[in-house]
């Protein structure tokens, strides 16, 4: 075996006493001037985690003498307790991207992978530097040039530390511990029904800004229905009297807004000529903040959503969401979705199934994705991974869940594409869950008020009648739930009419799943199961079962492609593949993907 330092595997464990946790986001990084860190990082394998603790067990990070680790480059070599690895001779993967799809020994690895890139840099006096990841998953601790910068936890959302006055004028060496492990107290917990893809799945940058720069803002449509564009613009540091310039030119809007004591300016600037957001017409203006130091631009649509009783209005006019569920995944290739052709593959098929809206499950996507959505007029319900059965007690598990979703709103927040905040999904009642979920509904709208709140609600059945009556639903802004006729409960497609629904709210029903699994190219009549005939029964009479409902105003059925999951493990039918999909692995549109189309046309001529 090749000889690996495990002081050259342990990463820049030179102690911080406090381990800091990631910052807070800096809004549309992708304006700024960056260095990207993508490309082959080289990796190590620790299942034993042997560069983070000692023979006692104990971290090296949080060692009396402050040093320790695997890979520290001013520790002489001969000074090494472990030498079992060596980054400089170790393999290389492809950064954005999960270590399953990579590597045969890690497809179905969990645990602890270190990854270290190098890089130059010529850091300038008057600027200030942040190291941004758009994903890791899911627990990353960061170290560059030896010193630990950080931890953060969750899988889907982007985090960033500042290294002002922490890179070399030269060679750089940032390094990561990745840990996907399943744990009970996270968010998702251990149990899930997709593919856990490790390591850094999405892009990594070297942000390169101004000593004050622009750190947030919101500019959208405010909830009362004025003739003005709303929100504020938050610059870096609390000095007041700063001056920033928003400007519109095609709009020929040109505003100049002041911040106060904290470094904040509300804008409230009026429009004549608006031409309003809609997926048959996405219309995107070119947004541009400028500062006396600072210019950056965004595209942005403006629209406004809302219900009215068992409606959903868009811009005032009542709309039917035809949807479809996805995950983060290419079918087509082991791995998460590696770049814009892969998502607008994804997004291209669900235009071509007449979809209006998506369903992002069951976690944050990428942030290109929502952007992609804007661009290709498709409506998004957004989600954070609180799915199945969570800690709800654990007040841990809870700020980690509010931390998620306050990471997802404020990325994603002009979005014009952003319709629905989802905080979970299918989540067995109980009161401490009530209160969980309860609270997350608040936060949500304490952060945005702009958009619907709601959630992948479960129902129960007695008789023929199929019940929604959970508590939350006073809290969300849709009744949206689970159904699975057809396939876990209620018999063969044909007898599934027989149902009738008893919902106890009077608001607009968007059912965000139902289907079941058909292996593409396998026939027979529409009783057998696994077949594609089945399937479009299936969903041929789920269109006529859900008819039932006065309310019904949408749908996201499950699942716009089959998709990996180690439970699913019939050895004839699944062998590890999720088969909901309406498109199959290799991209094969099956019997029940014109079913549903043939529906969504009837709905969009219902709804013009």
């Amino acid at each position: 075996m090749l000889k690996l330092n495990y002081w050259a595997l342990f990463i820049a464990i030179l102690f911080c006493s406090s381990q800091s946790h990631a910052q807070n986001l800096i809004q549309n990084i992708q304006a700024r001037k960056l260095q990207s860190l993508n490309g082959k990082w080289n990796y190590i394998i620790d299942p034993y985690e042997n560069g983070f603790y000692d023979y006692r067990h104990e971290p090296f990070d949080q060692s009396a003498s402050g040093t320790g680790g695997f890979y520290d480059d001013r520790l002489p070599k001969d000074k090494s307790e472990l030498l079992e690895y060596d980054f400089d001779h170790s393999p290389a993967m492809n950064v954005p991207g999960d270590w399953n799809s990579q590597a045969e020994k890690l497809e179905l690895y969990e645990g602890s992978v270190w990854l270290r890139r190098k890089f130059d840099a010529k850091p300038a006096s008057d600027k200030r530097y942040f190291v941004y990841f758009a994903a890791v998953n899911y627990e990353a601790h960061v170290y560059l040039n030896g010193k630990k910068l950080g931890i953060h936890k969750g899988g889907f959302t982007p985090f960033q530390f500042e290294v002002t006055g922490k890179l070399k004028d030269g060679t750089n060496s940032i390094v990561l511990k990745v840990d996907n492990t399943r744990k009970p107290d996270e968010i998702p917990t251990i149990n899930t029904d997709w593919w856990n893809y490790g390591g850094i799945t999405r892009d990594v940058f070297l942000a390169e800004l101004p000593k004050t720069y622009v750190a947030d803002y919101k500019i959208q449509l405010p909830k009362a229905k004025e003739n003005v564009l709303a929100g504020y613009v938050q610059l870096s540091d609390s000095t007041p009297g700063q001056k920033v310039t928003v400007n519109i030119a095609e709009l020929k809007i040109s505003a100049v807004v002041v911040t106060d004591a904290q470094g904040r300016a509300e804008v409230k600037i009026p429009y004549k000529n608006l031409t309003l957001w809609s997926p048959e017409n996405p219309k995107l203006y070119q947004v541009e903040l400028s500062t006396a130091v600072e210019k950056i631009s965004d595209k942005i649509g403006f629209r406004r959503i809302e219900t009215n009783g068992n409606n959903v209005l868009l811009n005032g006019k009542s709309i039917f969401l035809r949807g479809i569920s996805l995950h983060d995944e290419n079918p087509l290739l082991a791995g998460r979705l590696r770049g814009e052709g892969d998502m607008r593959m994804m997004l291209q098929w669900a235009k071509e199934l007449n979809c209006n809206y998506v369903r992002l499950a069951h976690y944050p996507h990428n942030e290109e994705m929502i952007r992609l959505a804007d661009e290709m007029g498709l409506l998004v319900w957004a989600e954070v991974p609180v799915y199945w059965t969570i800690s709800w007690t654990n007040p841990a598990t809870y700020a980690n869940a509010k931390q998620q979703l306050t990471d997802l709103i404020v990325r994603d927040k002009n979005r014009a594409s952003v319709i629905v905040w989802s905080i979970g999904n299918e989540t067995p009642l109980s009161e401490p869950r009530h209160q969980f979920m309860g609270n997350l509904a608040t936060t949500a709208r304490s952060l945005d008020d702009t958009r619907l709140v709601a959630a992948a609600l479960e129902v129960h059945r007695e008789g023929n009648t199929i019940i929604l009556n959970d508590p939350l639903g006073e809290k969300i802004d849709l009744v949206s739930f689970n159904e699975y006729a057809g396939w876990y409960w209620g018999g063969t497609p044909k007898e599934i009419l027989r149902y009738n629904f008893n919902i106890k709210y009077n608001k607009p029903v968007v059912i965000t799943e139902f289907g079941g699994d058909a292996l593409a190219g396998f026939h027979a009549d529409e009783d057998t199961r696994w077949s594609e005939e089945y399937q479009e029964a299936l969903y041929r009479n789920q269109v006529a079962l859900l008819g039932k409902i006065d309310g019904l105003r949408g749908m996201t059925p499950w699942i716009l492609t089959d998709f990996r999951s180690p439970r699913r493990q019939h050895p004839v039918y699944q062998n590890f593949w999720n088969r909901k999909g309406l498109i199959s692995e290799t991209g094969k549109k099956k019997k029940a993907f014109y079913i549903l189309k043939s529906f969504y046309d009837q709905m969009q001529l219902k709804y013009q």
